[in-house]
């Protein structure tokens, strides 16, 4: 697909991909790496947070783009667990240095239908406003699942991926309400950044392979990492 383009869009293409993990250029498809080209320039131009919801066959597509922040999965997370939506993918590509944005995709539900447009809209705008501190996604998930409940049959594991050369946390849990808030919640009360994910749903148990960057955007240490992974084992268990 990169053939066809000009010479100048594929230099600041190659530029673009270099802020990113070495495994980008060669496992993320050129189609998505121009996406994300993309949506970075429209951050720059509007320098806001681009947050798009549309239909995609049976199901939505949430389109997330920003500067990457600890917070910003449990804030997203927890508003889509706030409307009710059932989570059937998800991709992740966060950079590993500046301006460290963040690229999300999640293909999203309700009642296993489409979201409707008056619902993607007020969706879109709960999680501007959850970023803006203008919408309390705690409060409001307070109504709806009692969040002092653990989760159930947690299993956490950390290790340093040798393809991709980041630390990643594996995280399994049998399929609950507001799963993907608690463990995204986790994430940020351990003050770690998540620069791309995996998720796979299946026979009730949901597998998450995070891989991360640790407090202040920085390598996570072998030793370290087997603590954090049991951390957040216990916040899991005990939230």
């Amino acid at each position: 697909m990169t053939s066809g383009l000009k010479s100048s869009t594929l230099e600041l293409l190659k530029r673009f991909n270099r802020a990113f993990p070495q495994f980008y250029e060669q496992f993320v498809s050129s189609e998505i790496q121009l996406q994300n080209l993309r949506l970075a320039y429209r951050l720059y131009k509007t320098r806001r947070a681009v947050i798009e919801l549309k239909p995609e066959g049976s199901k939505s597509a949430l389109h997330f783009a920003y500067r990457n922040q600890s917070f910003l999965l449990s804030d997203i997370f927890g508003v889509l667990a706030a409307y009710g939506l059932t989570i059937h993918g998800l991709s992740l590509y966060g950079q590993i240095r500046p301006p460290m944005l963040v690229f999300i995709k999640l293909l999203v539900s309700r009642g296993s239908k489409a979201l409707t447009e008056k619902t993607a809209e007020n969706v879109c705008r709960a999680i501007r406003e959850a970023l803006g501190g203008r919408f309390e996604v705690e409060e409001m998930l307070a109504v709806e699942f009692n969040l002092d409940a653990g989760l159930e049959q947690v299993q956490t594991e950390f290790y340093v991926d040798p393809v991709f050369h980041l630390p990643a946390l594996v995280i399994e849990a049998d399929n609950q309400p507001g799963l993907f808030y608690k463990v995204m919640y986790a994430i940020w009360q351990e003050d770690l950044l998540v620069v791309n994910a995996n998720l796979l749903v299946w026979r009730g148990r949901t597998r998450l392979i995070l891989y991360l960057l640790g407090p202040n955007e920085s390598l996570i240490p072998e030793y370290l990492g087997h603590k954090i992974a049991e951390g957040v084992r216990q916040r899991l268990l005990a939230s």
